[in-house]
């Protein structure tokens, strides 16, 4: 299966969601009138695009139908995909050394137990291997039991080294070491897992606060990102842990997990609204080649066409 073809069906739940909404708006469709915006507002929220959202995609609708004097029903249709791929391509990532090319990384990776933080890294590091860079993971979620030997088997499965401590221990102090096996090593990569944390943001915060010193102090010249891994299948849910997050760190992408089981993938849009972090991967299915870059015309392309 090609990839167009993976990122279509592991979006079907979305495509379905959001082809039923556009049929229930259009199904009665005699004119433009306030009945139509209630209808296409109330259809907008039930995909997760978010209140806020919803609202201003209503009002750049209401402006182009106006501004293009719109009546047909297919020219309207037509003009509300348009509405909608715009506020897509507004969640996607515009800084294209994200491909890292030959510039050495340190990825930080956030986010809560159980929206798939471990298993992302895992995918990410296959990729990156696959893509013929040298990688290091860092399990630095040393609170939460099982977390580093989660992460050793993917460790193995990606042939990546992996740099862990015993349970309990401070997670800063399995940075430092990754952080020298990244520069002994001259890794490429360097992925660290972290704790989720949130009900005590003060440890949390804390403990980032050191992780970053010692990539301020070590790594002074190395590219360095923060991914917040959110679950798509949480809905509105997943922006809430945006903010929080946001006041213990500033994240610089997001990776949005389980998006195949997920009929909401309009909380792209909701996040590209509410917050100025770009989505830069999604995870449509359990395979290591199923999280794949977030690429808004293909996103778009694989729902509406």
């Amino acid at each position: 299966m090609g990839f167009f073809d993976k990122l279509k069906e592991g979006l079907e739940k979305t495509r379905t969601n959001i082809a039923n909404g556009l049929d229930s708006v259009f199904g009665d469709y005699s004119q433009v009138d306030d009945d139509f915006f209630d209808d296409l507002e109330e259809m907008l929220i039930m995909a997760d695009v978010g209140v806020n959202a919803s609202d201003k995609i209503v009002s750049e609708m209401k402006s182009r139908i106006r501004e293009e004097h719109l009546k047909d029903r297919d020219e309207v249709k037509n003009a509300l995909i348009k509405t909608l791929s715009d506020a897509m391509k507004r969640a996607g990532d515009t800084d294209e050394t994200f491909d890292l090319g030959e510039q050495k990384t340190v990825i930080l990776v956030i986010g809560v137990n159980g929206v798939g933080k471990t298993t992302s890294i895992g995918k990410l590091a296959m990729s990156f291997k696959e893509n013929g860079k040298k990688v290091i993971l860092a399990a630095a979620d040393t609170f939460r039991a099982g977390a580093k030997e989660q992460l050793e088997v993917w460790a193995e499965r990606t042939g990546c080294d992996l740099i862990g401590h015993e349970e309990g221990s401070d997670p800063a102090a399995v940075v430092y070491d990754a952080v020298s096996a990244f520069e002994s090593k001259d890794a490429d990569i360097l992925i660290c897992d972290t704790a989720g944390r949130l009900h005590n943001k003060k440890n949390l915060m804390d403990e980032l606060a050191k992780i970053n010193r010692i990539f301020e102090k070590k790594l002074p010249d190395v590219r360095k990102e923060v991914l917040l891994v959110l679950d798509a299948t949480t809905g509105q849910n997943a922006l809430s842990q945006v903010r929080e997050f946001k006041q213990v760190c500033e994240p610089t992408g997001i990776i949005l997990t389980k998006m195949d089981g997920s009929a909401k993938g309009g909380i792209v849009i909701a996040i590209a609204n509410e917050f100025d972090i770009p989505v830069k991967y999604i995870g449509v299915g359990e395979h290591a080649d199923d999280l794949q870059k977030f690429d808004p015309e293909e996103f778009i392309r694989a729902i509406f066409y």
